[in-house]
């Protein structure tokens, strides 16, 4: 069937109209010129959409003289014997439920087809009473009539997403809500608008995004549980079970199935599923498999059915599941406990959770496992058997709350064992460090599982690997080796493949965050290609997280061989935390080598995504605050680094809160608010010191030792300097050891050794450089410039060095260092080069002060911070902003952006 447009049927039914129609028929000519009439049957299933199709075609015709006959016509017009002139239009709705006379009155009239009809007929085909036959058994078309179908079929995802996102809002209609509403409804355009309204009505008042289970809240919609009611009443009694049956297996399934459920054999079943298909109760989905025609139909009839009956059907459905081969444990599970069969639901949920994980679909066992433990009634014993499954693949996956809940309510229950509650305390406590970024609440159940493991080597060693983790705040660097140490030697004594796996990773993590030289090797002793699933989810993690070292140390291209590694092993591995850890270490090594274009939009796509995981969206928000400061876009910094859901700087990991605590110095030292700068400096350091990994602080010693000196305490930031130098000693740290060349010449600056100050910056420069680091090595590059100028020393070649940082500024798109730079480079001119005195005519264009002011304006920065950045006053500030308004037409501070990019474009 060829698929048209609406306004190619527009076109179709106009044409006939006006006498220029064509179509599929074959007859040539007629006594009334070529206006050949059209029949367009408007097929398709109950709530497809064919009522408003046809307003829409009616609307749409431009024929305001045709005779349009209502749906409710029981005869048309032409068939009295009298024979209708000019054009007609003829729509009749639900030919379905035309009586015999109206479908013989049709027939005659289309026999006959006078020149200039369009004739619309729509009609679900599953209700026809002759399949296929349109109007009755006698249904026949002349050679003269161009006959058209069109079928309406299910909506897809895509379209289902705009739908809800029309009627929900964009910002409420996530992914996974459109399709488990594609799911539910089938596509069926209908259900899909009955449940958008129960969906609004049933969030009326709750700010929360909907989710998939609101949908299971909201049940079937009344118009489709009537329908679906109503057809299975049309099937005879002693066929109903068919449809029972059909409800209970709640996906389609073949006819012997169906009729095994039901208690149909033979002939009985065949029957039966023929009664269901003729009045629509059921419908064939292909492949041999019937049922209905979306999830919800099923539901509205299981609710109907007697629960003696749906018992039975429940059990009978569980005893053809248990003969399959692989046997579904997971649907097995269902029907086994619908027909109270506890101890045989406990068993197949056991084994159903084996399955997923064995397949290594994490999210699926712990979703099985979340369900069961929060609906029970589960037996004691069996309680804390799934709750040790739960626990332990909730750490690997990535859930919610609900997790938390759970497991919070198992530990809690005095009827467990020391052993069997230090399991779950474990997972717990590994889930709140993780996962949730609830670090000191999950260091404390950590910490009180090993005292409940004793005696358990497996998972002893697990807990004391977490607690030798350096990346969280809390212990120091003292403490976390201890608990590496004694993780290793009963780790060792466990002779568990898996656990040694799992505490060969954090070895990796710990020893390679800190700068040991000798880790490197560690990282090719991971078992990556154990047959054991568990062995290289560890494995997996161990990766991402040496890649995540790597980052914050300076190896780039390691790290990034190390991370394409490590996420292709956590996908395949079924470890999703690893995975989408592996995605923030990536927004964190492009911005650390300028690779810029694109990112804020992948940051923000990843907290989106990671929702309630705040330990995993945290690399997102602070690649969005350092991008927002580079860019002067100082309002959104403050909303990525010091905002509602960002990183608590003395809860969150180290490294991250270090490199955040750095900006938000640097963005008070160019507020001038050297206070300010100096209060997070030390808030900064105090932080790093108590952890003592030092290799952390290569994004915050310079802007805090900077600070620290220009609040007027040199022997604090001297004494700073010195303790980050040594702190450095023998470690393997690129990235540190430039920004203590960084920080020495900020030092040097700062206390007026400008020559001294001019070396450490060309050498911090140089190492930055070869690290791939183009923002950073213009930063010190722009530096030694400054102060060379101030020395009056080869000023040529120092402006020349402030120019190439400012375009290499602009090429990353930092809009606030290109302005800044191109403002000192304009002071530091050499006199001949000045502008001479008075103001040049630029007319309609844009200044180059001009300019810079509103880029920074239009990239969010205040008049205030404009002034502070670029050494001018409030009020130049702002004549400049206005004059830049009215000179690119631009109605907001907003519009000067795009405005200046159409101009850099044109």
């Amino acid at each position: 069937m060829v698929e048209r447009s609406e306004n190619e049927l527009v076109g179709l039914l106009t044409g006939a109209l006006a006498g220029s129609g064509s179509g599929s028929g074959s007859g040539r000519g007629s006594k009334d010129g070529d206006r050949r009439p059209v029949l367009l049957l408007v097929e398709g299933a109950a709530g497809t959409g064919k009522s408003r199709l046809l307003s829409r075609l009616l609307t749409a015709l431009p024929v305001p003289a045709a005779t349009t006959v209502p749906a409710t016509a029981a005869v048309p017009p032409g068939t009295d014997g009298q024979r209708p002139h000019g054009p007609l239009l003829l729509a009749v709705e639900d030919v379905h439920k035309a009586s015999g006379t109206d479908t013989a009155a049709l027939r005659a009239l289309l026999a006959d087809a006078p020149a200039g009809l369009a004739c619309v007929l729509t009609f679900r085909p599953e209700e026809l009473a002759e399949p296929g036959l349109v109007l009755g058994p006698e249904t026949e078309f002349p050679s003269r009539l161009a006959v058209v179908r069109h079928a309406l079929g299910p909506l897809d995802i895509a379209a289902v997403g705009r739908r809800a996102a029309a009627a929900l809002g964009a910002d409420r209609c996530p992914s996974d809500l459109a399709e488990a509403l594609h799911h539910a409804s089938g596509g069926n355009a209908q259900i899909v608008a009955d449940l958008l309204d129960l969906l609004v009505a049933h969030l009326a008042g709750n700010p929360d995004p909907p989710r998939p289970a609101d949908l299971d809240a909201i049940g079937p919609p009344p118009r489709l549980a009537a329908l679906a009611l109503r057809r299975t009443t049309a099937v005879p009694e002693p066929h109903r079970p068919i449809v029972f049956a059909a409800a209970v297996l709640d996906r389609p399934a073949t006819a012997r199935e169906l009729a095994a459920v039901a208690g149909l054999p033979g002939r009985a079943g065949r029957d039966a599923l023929l009664a269901a298909l003729r009045t629509a109760a059921l419908h064939e989905h292909g492949d041999g498999r019937y049922g209905f025609a979306s999830p919800l139909a099923a539901a509205a009839v299981r609710e109907v059915v007697p629960g003696p009956v749906r018992e039975t059907l429940h059990r009978q459905a569980a005893a053809l599941l248990a003969r399959q081969q692989p046997v579904p444990w997971d649907r097995l599970a269902g029907h086994r406990r619908a027909c109270g069969d506890q101890r045989g639901w406990l068993h197949a949920v056991e084994r159903a959770a084996q399955q997923y994980a064995e397949a290594g679909e994490v999210h699926a066992v712990v979703a099985l496992l979340e369900s069961a433990l929060a609906t029970g009634p589960v037996p004691p014993h069996a309680r804390s058997r799934l709750a040790v499954m739960l626990a332990g693949n909730a750490v690997i996956g990535l859930r919610s709350e609900q997790t938390r809940k759970v497991l919070g309510q198992i530990v809690a229950d005095h009827g467990l064992s020391p052993g069997v509650r230090g399991e779950i305390r474990l997972d717990l406590g590994l889930l709140l460090v993780n996962q949730m970024g609830r670090v000191r609440e999950g260091q404390v159940e950590l910490e009180r599982a090993v005292g409940e493991l004793a005696g358990q080597p497996v998972p002893l060693a697990r807990a004391m690997s977490a607690l030798a983790m350096p990346y969280w705040p809390g212990a120091g660097l003292a403490d976390n080796i201890g608990w590496l140490e004694r993780a290793l030697q009963v780790a060792g004594e466990s002779g568990d493949p898996v656990v040694q796996a799992a505490v060969a990773a954090n070895q990796v993590s710990v020893l390679l965050n800190i700068g040991d030289p000798a880790s490197w090797g560690l990282i090719d002793r991971l078992p990556r290609d154990s047959e054991l699933v568990g062995c290289r989810q560890q494995a997996a993690r161990g990766l991402c997280n040496a890649a995540d070292a790597a980052v914050w140390l300076g190896h780039y291209d390691a790290s990034r061989r190390l991370l394409e590694e490590g996420v292709a092993l956590a996908a395949r591995s079924g470890a999703s935390y690893a995975e989408q850890t592996g995605q923030g270490c990536t927004l964190v090594l492009d911005w650390a080598t300028g690779k810029w274009a694109g990112l804020a939009d992948r940051a923000r796509a990843l907290v989106d995504e990671a929702g309630a995981m705040a330990s995993v969206a945290s690399d997102a928000r602070i690649v969005l605050g350092l991008l927002a400061l580079a860019r002067g876009e100082w309002s959104g910094l403050a909303e990525h680094l010091s905002g509602p859901g960002a990183l608590d700087l003395d809860r969150g990991p180290v490294p991250l809160s270090a490199a955040a605590s750095g900006a938000l110095t640097r963005l008070a030292l160019a507020r001038d608010d050297t206070e300010a700068a100096a209060a997070e400096a030390i808030a900064g350091w105090r932080r790093l010191r108590a952890k003592g990994v030092w290799a952390w602080g290569a994004e915050l010693a310079p802007w805090a030792v900077e600070a620290t000196a220009r609040a007027g305490a040199v022997a604090t930031a001297r004494e700073m300097a010195e303790e980050f130098a040594a702190g450095l000693a023998g470690r393997d740290a690129p990235s540190a050891s430039a920004a203590l060349e960084w920080t020495r010449g900020a030092l040097a600056e700062h206390t007026g050794d400008l020559p001294a100050a001019v070396g450490r910056y060309e050498s911090a420069s140089a190492a930055y450089a070869a690290l791939s680091r183009p923002y950073h090595a213009s930063l010190t590059a722009a530096a030694a410039a400054r102060c060379a100028l101030a020395l009056g020393r080869d000023t040529a070649a120092a402006v020349a060095a402030l120019a190439e940082c400012a375009d290499r500024f602009e090429a990353l798109g930092a809009v606030w260092d290109t302005a800044r730079t191109r403002a000192e480079l304009r002071e530091q001119l050499p006199a001949e080069e000045r502008r001479a005195p008075g103001r040049p005519a630029y007319g309609d264009l844009l200044s180059p002060r001009e300019a810079e002011v509103a880029e920074l304006a239009g990239a969010g920065m205040t008049n205030r911070d404009i002034a502070a950045a670029l050494h001018l006053s409030p009020r130049t500030v702002e004549q400049h902003v206005a004059r830049a308004l009215r000179k690119t037409g631009a109605h907001s501070r907003q519009q000067l952006a795009t405005s200046l990019r159409a101009a850099d474009e044109a």
